[in-house]
């Protein structure tokens, strides 16, 4: 069951994906690529929310392996933008109140989107058998049928035009006599990796403040759940413990460590899992240490990509403000410990506790 390498062309872009060989297309294009717009309801090719285009035909990505699609292009909702038949079926989606939680809309517009170019204009009831498959619990199904009728209108069929992928576009498949080597993992993730930049200040001066940066162990102190193994030159391991709930995860891994002390910057890349929940994350820390009025400030920039159980949690739009909480308890313990006290001890990252925090900021703002 190791890993292996899998080169696609999703949404007209190349992407190589690393999985496993059990991994179905759905989840490597939610947690790899963080194209959530695919969605997952019974993964059993029951229910239609996965649909999108393979090789231009509607597919399960539940379904479909992804090592099985080596070489194919792969479309899912978000490659649609420029689509002119997309674009009228969401109009008229929105007009006739085709939808209400939202959850089957993907793939139900996948599919009205084939209907109407292989087949045309139809009869309600052959339309209504078309759209079978796509399972919707909201809204009886009245107004998507009204939504794809109104678009299909006067329409002819139109198969030529249902891939929506030109050919010229698609990755060849690889040669059987040179099989792929595994990538070498991202430093700074991309292709549906998250990135932020957020700037802390620190009551201190920079040359105190770059003392304690320059300084991995001391460094590693003052990061909430962080806890730092071994530096061997530019190597180091260690862990990073997260809470989420009842749900305890400890990212073990390694890095590589880079410091300009000219510049007052540095870097460290790395990846690491978690054994419990089989997730893992890789990225990379950038920080550059500025003057400020009254002290100084840390410029941080995090680039990081998680995957498996766990990949879920960094969908949500709190990210950025959980990230700035914990870069500010970073502040007051390096501040602590530029001041000579002892910074608290390593505990996990609480992260619902910093979201309640978070929510309850929100909603008594004045």
């Amino acid at each position: 069951m190791r890993p292996r390498p899998v080169a696609l062309t999703v949404n007209g872009d190349p992407a190589t994906l690393l999985v496993e060989p059990r991994t179905h297309l759905a989840d490597a294009l939610r947690e790899q690529l963080n194209l959530t717009g695919t969605h997952l309801g019974c993964e059993q090719g029951v229910c239609g929310a996965c649909t999108l285009l393979i090789d231009g035909k509607p597919q399960r990505a539940c379904l479909a392996f992804a090592v099985d699609c080596e070489g194919s292009a792969v479309t899912t909702i978000e490659g649609f933008d420029a689509d002119p038949t997309m674009a009228a079926l969401r109009e008229a989606f929105s007009a006739h109140h085709a939808l209400q939680c939202g959850f089957c809309t993907p793939g139900m517009l996948v599919t009205a989107r084939d209907v109407v170019l292989r087949l045309g204009e139809i009869p309600e009831a052959r339309l209504r058998e078309e759209l079978a498959g796509n399972l919707c619990r909201c809204t009886g199904y009245v107004g998507i049928v009204a939504a794809v009728q109104a678009v299909a209108a006067g329409r002819a069929p139109q198969p030529a035009a249902v891939p929506l992928v030109p050919e010229a576009r698609r990755m060849a498949q690889p040669e059987a006599a040179a099989p792929a080597a595994a990538p070498a993992p991202r430093p700074a993730p991309s292709g549906g990796g998250n990135s932020l930049t957020e700037r802390v200040a620190i009551a201190a001066p920079p040359d105190a403040v770059w003392a304690v940066l320059s300084d991995l162990p001391r460094l590693a102190a003052c990061l909430p759940g962080a806890v730092l193994d071994r530096v061997e030159g530019d190597r180091v391991t260690g862990s990073v413990a997260v809470a989420l709930g009842p749900i305890r995860a400890r990212f073990a891994g390694s890095g590589e460590v880079a410091l300009d002390a000219a510049a007052r910057a540095g870097r460290l890349r790395g990846q690491g899992g978690d054994a419990g929940t089989g997730s893992r994350a890789e990225g990379e820390i950038a920080w550059q240490l500025l003057p400020a009025p009254g002290g100084s400030e840390v410029e941080v920039t995090l680039g990081w990509r998680l995957t498996g159980g766990l990949a879920q949690f960094n969908r949500a739009g709190l990210v950025r403000d959980v990230v700035r909480r914990v870069a500010q308890d970073f502040a007051r313990n390096l501040e602590a410990l530029i001041a000579g006290e002892t910074p608290p001890p390593a505990r996990p990252i609480g992260v619902l506790a910093l979201l309640w925090g978070i929510l309850r900021s929100r909603l008594f703002r004045r």
